[in-house]
């Protein structure tokens, strides 16, 4: 049976984008029932409206606390019934008042590699330690998001991705936003798999 994915973004959506396009070909045995922003101003709205997807801007209300914002992002995400919800670009923290209700099938990705440069400007942070000396490669991986710890949930699916010596920041970043729309549909579709068979 297909599975339903809900989307959480804040940006561009370029994750978002992989995963429509592998729905769509049926690479991916899923689709996107809705795709969910914090910010009105997000390009993956866009880009989900293109594809036929319910956009919807979810918006923080004044004096809303981070608990109660996501006690009602909960209720509205449940009302899709979606299998799993994947955080592609999600630039929040989400607290147990969502996760709760969504035990081991909230998904994230992450551009770096467990238990290195976790929460905000990954690349930046990988590629300026490359620059130091300290690493000689970073990479993304994707994840289970069971509590509030930031990029540290049980790992699902990592790949590495090298750093070259003529690397500019800008082609490392292509070079992972790459790695991670590849890694990101291929442990979605083992996961999907994998719960088929158990259904």
């Amino acid at each position: 049976m297909s599975a339903r994915l809900v989307v959480l973004i804040s940006g561009n959506g370029s994750n978002l984008q992989a995963i429509l396009d592998a729905c769509a070909s049926g690479e991916l045995d899923a689709s996107v029932v809705s795709v969910i922003s914090n910010k009105a101003d997000a390009y993956g709205l866009t880009r989900a409206h293109n594809a036929g997807v319910e956009a919807l801007h979810f918006a923080k209300l004044e004096n809303e606390s981070r608990s109660d914002y996501d006690a009602r992002l909960a209720v509205c995400v449940s009302a899709y019934l979606p299998d799993y919800v994947v955080l592609a670009g999600w630039m929040r923290i989400l607290s147990s008042s969502f996760l709760l209700s969504f035990p081991s099938r909230v998904v994230n990705l992450h551009p770096a590699l467990p238990k290195t440069f976790p929460g905000v400007h990954a690349i930046e942070r990988a590629y300026a330690a490359y620059q130091r000396g300290e690493i000689k490669h970073t990479g993304v991986m994707v994840h289970l998001v069971p509590d509030e710890g930031v990029d540290n949930g049980p790992v699902l699916a990592a790949q590495i991705v090298p750093i070259f010596a003529d690397d500019t920041l800008e082609s490392l970043e292509a070079r992972i936003h790459g790695a991670e729309h590849g890694l990101l549909v291929k442990t979605l579709q083992e996961i999907v798999t994998k719960n088929n068979r158990l259904s």
